[in-house]
């Protein structure tokens, strides 16, 4: 770890990241749909049917959904008969999903709160690791890569669906200005929480590129490591194997 950490633009010690995206998060908790369509247009609903796809849960596994308390990912994984855990450091968060999942009628998930730099689950428990959009929160990366690897049996994949930095020409510079300008404004309007949906996109833009991130995920040991770009990189399926 560095001695400070981004928290959007600013840089702050690594020990107020953790509360400070608390706060956001415990914020947008209730808006959080409106928050990911606000800040994809609406596409966040195809990247994710596309993740699980890539994913390919099967019936009888295990598989850990980090971050992922609203139930988004978890609800599309269940589908097909895999047991599902649903770990999010932010209650409020888990309290949002699981009052989805009751309006749903999905029985049968089990809702965690987990850090995922310190998960509580046992060595090579699970066969499948996703987390989808909250790998840009987390204060230490690296140490929750190698948390995602030590969880998983050997033979494991993880999976992580995350913004990035797309690489078409033009394109780039209207989202740019998108997510900057407008976003927040939408979140001002919509969830009264502009510092909130600032924040997000910020994020993003401190994220590291694809090269490096997939870089980052085999130094935590995974092996056949794969990125996929959409729209040019603004948003990327990361993968990799643990043997």
């Amino acid at each position: 770890m560095t001695d400070t950490v981004s928290f959007g633009y600013e840089d702050i010690a690594p020990e107020e990241k953790t509360s400070r995206v608390g706060g956001v998060f415990t914020s947008v908790a209730s808006s959080y749909d409106l928050m990911n369509d606000a800040m994809s247009g609406g596409m966040h609903r195809l990247w994710k049917d596309r993740f699980v796809r890539r994913v390919q849960p099967r019936e009888s596994e295990t598989i850990l959904d980090m971050a992922g308390g609203t139930g988004d990912i978890a609800f599309r994984l269940a589908k097909s008969g895999a047991s599902v855990t649903v770990a999010d450091i932010n209650p409020a968060m888990l309290d949002v999903g699981i009052e989805r999942a009751a309006k749903r009628g999905i029985d049968g998930l089990v809702w965690s709160e987990a850090n995922a730099e310190t998960l509580q689950f046992p060595d090579r428990f699970f066969d499948a690791y996703t987390i989808a959009f909250g790998i840009r929160n987390v204060t230490d990366i690296p140490k929750a890569l190698r948390e995602a690897h030590r969880v998983l049996k050997r033979g494991g994949r993880f999976f992580c669906l995350e913004f990035s930095t797309t690489l078409w020409p033009g394109f780039a510079e209207i989202y740019d200005t998108y997510s900057h300008r407008i976003v927040p404004k939408v979140g001002k309007l919509l969830a009264h929480d502009e510092d909130s949906y600032r924040y997000l996109i910020e994020s993003i833009r401190r994220f590291p590129d694809m090269p490096t991130f997939e870089r980052m995920i085999g130094e935590a040991g995974f092996i056949r490591t794969k990125v996929e770009p959409m729209l040019g990189g603004l948003v990327a399926i990361h993968s990799g194997w643990k043997i």
